[in-house]
């Protein structure tokens, strides 16, 4: 049943934000765990690494099915369904008597935290446009960014007083108090009228649409590389921390705290020049911050050790940059098929997370060795990023040259 209860902007900004911190609290809050689980399952450390890469597999997968399912039976109900999976599948978590138990319960996990985030997205465009929604999103990203920062310092907590299970029973916890929230006060963006049919034929040519579409992947690409340069410093923290910067398994702190506080004040940034200046405009100059920080950081793991201060400051200017990109890039990416919002949605958050799941389990472990060779990884992501984003820029303005063109002569 619909809720009747109508929220502010603040409010629905917060709900989506709750919603959306399932994805880094499934992440962040166990990395610090890692050599507990190690230990108490006697498992490799890479068969612990590996819970990582299935989750972050099977939640791409998924979230290429999140949309088009709230397309067609509607964002609220497509959300409580996945909260309670995502419910039964952190219980079986904190339950897991062998590593094979815990890869099974964080592939369910997986296929089930990702839909407040994308179905999210697809209810903001549904309910505002233009500037309005843009603001939305940068608050929702205020919000939720304050997932990364408190996620690994509360596991480092609840790993020094009781043990790793304690971390997927506050996942299971917080869980069902976002279930009773959302089922009293998420609204239904899409009406039955607007909702799609739920067919092989017309879920097939609305994929296909959307992946032979070469904007789509230009300005997806570009929200996916640049959080692959973070993703990269996340899957590789309990190295970074523990092993190039000397810290203990309870200071991810330094780490993330710096990276979140750019992406909350990036975010506050993208909100106050929504409708002030050109996306295009607010885009590059959120480049020059993702492109500066990887040079500095490249330039002084060259020349220098990593040190606690120089070597996490650049985060701080990488994420400021990212979050001055992100809401106007995936406005753009939203409204180039506007009729399958959620379809468009999942497709995104797909090609950001099957490149998080790579970097996870490949890149990274073959760039940890060394903080330079991480900083050279991250400047690799915001070059292919900016790459992608001014190609896709002219190939936009060739299209609209060319109908213009085509208009002219019909005329």
């Amino acid at each position: 049943m619909p809720s009747n209860i109508k929220l502010s902007n603040a409010g629905l900004a917060t709900l989506l934000a709750a919603l959306a911190m399932l994805g880094p609290f499934s992440i962040d809050t166990y990395l610090p765990a890692f050599p507990n689980i190690q230990a108490s399952l006697q498992a490799s450390a890479l068969e612990v690494q590996q819970t990582l890469t299935a989750y972050m597999l099977s939640f791409a997968v998924m979230t290429l099915w999140h949309g088009a399912l709230s397309d067609s039976f509607g964002r609220r109900n497509v959300i409580l369904v996945a909260l309670l999976v995502f419910c039964v599948a952190s219980f079986g978590c904190a339950s897991a008597h062998s590593i094979h138990y815990l890869w099974g319960f964080r592939i369910l996990q997986g296929v089930s935290a990702g839909a407040g985030m994308v179905v999210g997205r697809a209810l903001i465009r549904d309910l505002y446009s233009g500037a309005s929604a843009e603001r939305l999103l940068s608050m929702v990203t205020m919000i939720f960014s304050i997932a990364p920062a408190i996620a690994p310092i509360l596991g480092g907590w609840i790993v020094g007083f009781s043990t790793w299970r304690g971390i997927f029973l506050l996942l299971f916890g917080y869980t069902v108090l976002l279930f009773l929230a959302c089922y009293k006060f998420l609204p239904e963006s899409l009406p039955r009228e607007n909702r799609q049919e739920f067919s092989p034929e017309f879920l097939w040519k609305s994929y296909l649409k959307v992946f032979k579409s070469p904007l789509f992947h230009l300005k997806a690409g570009t929200i996916a590389f640049n959080f692959g340069g973070l993703f990269l410093y996340i899957s590789s923290a309990p190295v970074f921390i523990t092993q190039h910067l000397k810290l203990r398994a309870d200071q991810f702190g330094w780490q993330f705290i710096p990276s979140v506080a750019g992406i909350f004040l990036g975010a506050l940034m993208a909100n106050r020049l929504a409708g002030k200046i050109s996306v295009w405009k607010q885009v590059s100059i959120g480049f020059c911050f993702l492109i500066g920080a990887s040079l500095f950081n490249v330039i002084f793991n060259f020349l220098s050790q990593p040190i606690l201060f120089w070597s996490v400051m650049p985060l701080f200017f990488y994420t400021f940059g990212m979050s001055l990109v992100a809401p106007g890039a995936t406005l753009l990416v939203l409204d180039l098929f506007p009729t399958i919002r959620g379809i468009v949605a999942s497709c995104q958050s797909a090609t950001v997370t099957l490149l998080g799941a790579i970097i996870a389990g490949i890149v990274a472990p073959a760039l940890d060795h060394s903080a330079f060779s991480l900083a050279l990884g991250q400047l690799g992501c915001a070059l292919i990023g900016s790459m992608l984003w001014y190609t896709g820029r002219i190939y936009w303005r060739a299209i609209t040259a060319q109908k213009e063109s085509t208009l002219e002569t019909i005329g």
